[in-house]
């Protein structure tokens, strides 16, 4: 049986990532602090954050309650899209916000290097090519111990990969997953160039069709689960760790009570055949396109 609170991944850079996080996306001030220490009294031992979630204080807060070690957490933290050209100060600012001398995952939140002036732009003379780059740099000074991206797509990473300037092949792609949007194509290519996918969004959101599919609610109650239980599983097996949000103590404490949980192939494939199709995270509030419907 498996131990998936004790579980990790082990990244392209040898570091081993926790199978079960705390995302924090949505989290209204003052929940998150109360949030990140619940959760790392229940066990938890990886912390999501980013830059753009206004929350990186009352992470960095969260922990310190906690009383668990800092060695002894994961924490990943995101670049703004706004920052893509500040990169420096990017990593700064969010150390400075979380009061830590590294993070263990630093991610390029979009690749979208949106001009700071009108986001509604794209800033004319950079990419998310070059700000990987200059992510290069953060990884080598030691602030971030790994460095990845987010809501990337097949045709970013041909174009990142092939460009001379990419030492590093990023050791995450933290993705939206769930059987609603599950990127079987995506996945598979990114596990062939060893990049590890992270599920956000992975229990769907509350107005997404998951929460009144019968299918799963019918196989959560045969097994004596929360829906959210099965869903967790669910990418675990498919080998990505996941992040649920949720700042309910109640919540937070059953989303980790996932030991000896398992799904047998034939209750995989039943999730992975739903035939709904649900975004939570778009892309029509970005000065370009990421999002091409190839993932399948």
């Amino acid at each position: 049986m498996t131990n998936w609170t004790k579980e990790t991944f082990t990244l392209n850079t040898g570091a081993k990532i926790p199978a079960v996080g705390l995302g924090t996306w949505q989290s209204k001030p003052n929940e998150v602090r109360q949030a990140v220490a619940a959760a790392l009294k229940a066990g938890y031992r990886h912390i999501d954050t980013a830059l753009a979630y206004g929350n990186e204080n009352e992470v960095g807060q969260g922990i310190k309650d906690s009383g668990v070690p800092r060695e002894e957490i994961w924490v990943t933290t995101k670049l703004d899209n706004p920052w893509h050209k500040r990169v420096e100060e990017g990593i700064s600012s969010s150390l400075k916000s979380l009061d830590m001398d590294y993070v263990d995952l630093y991610l390029i939140h979009w690749p979208s290097s949106s001009d700071p002036e009108d986001l509604k732009k794209h800033l004319p003379d950079w990419d998310y090519v070059k700000t990987w780059a200059e992510m290069q740099k953060v990884a080598e000074s030691g602030r971030a111990k790994n460095i990845g991206v987010s809501n990337f797509g097949i045709k970013h990473f041909e174009k990142l990969l092939n460009d001379p300037s990419c030492k590093t092949t990023p050791a995450v792609n933290q993705i939206e997953l769930h059987p609603n949007n599950p990127s079987p194509k995506l996945i598979d290519f990114c596990k062939s160039k060893g990049i590890h996918c992270t599920a956000y969004s992975c229990l769907g959101s509350t107005n997404s069709p998951l929460a009144k599919d019968e299918t799963l609610a019918k196989l959560a109650e045969k097994k004596g689960l929360s829906v959210a239980q099965v869903l967790l599983v669910w990418g675990l097996q498919r080998g990505t760790s996941v992040i649920p949000k949720s700042v309910t103590e109640s919540r937070i404490v059953s989303n980790f009570e996932l030991d000896n949980v398992t799904l047998s192939d034939e209750e995989m494939k039943q999730l992975s055949s739903l035939p709904d199709r649900f975004k939570v995270c778009g892309d029509s509030w970005l000065p370009v396109k990421v999002f091409f419907g190839d993932d399948e």
